[in-house]
């Protein structure tokens, strides 16, 4: 089963987006971001900023100057915050970007 188990996730990661988010431990938004997420089974890597404090400016500079968390990346392309995807998800683009 493992080998099975490792050619699915090779082959997931070719089908679904990189998803990253930049959170910190007590953001209701990022808690809502990453429920979405989940919500749509999307595994998507987590920076914790409160924990690992030099990835914020990895962040701002990513960003673009944004300073606030979350911050959510798609492929490279920067979403925004949470409010950012729930308004892709509204528009129904979000399912464009996770599956290209």
């Amino acid at each position: 089963m493992h080998g099975f188990q490792q050619d699915y996730q090779q082959l997931r990661s070719k089908i679904m987006a990189t998803v990253e988010i930049y959170t910190k431990a007590y953001c209701p938004y990022c808690v809502r971001a990453k429920a979405l997420l989940e919500q749509k089974n999307v595994t998507f890597t987590e920076y914790k900023i409160d924990q690992e404090p030099q990835l914020r400016d990895v962040m701002i500079e990513r960003s673009k100057g944004g300073f606030t968390v979350p911050q959510i990346f798609i492929d490279d392309h920067h979403v925004g915050g949470c409010d950012d995807l729930y308004a892709l998800h509204a528009r129904n683009k979000l399912d464009e970007l996770l599956n290209p």
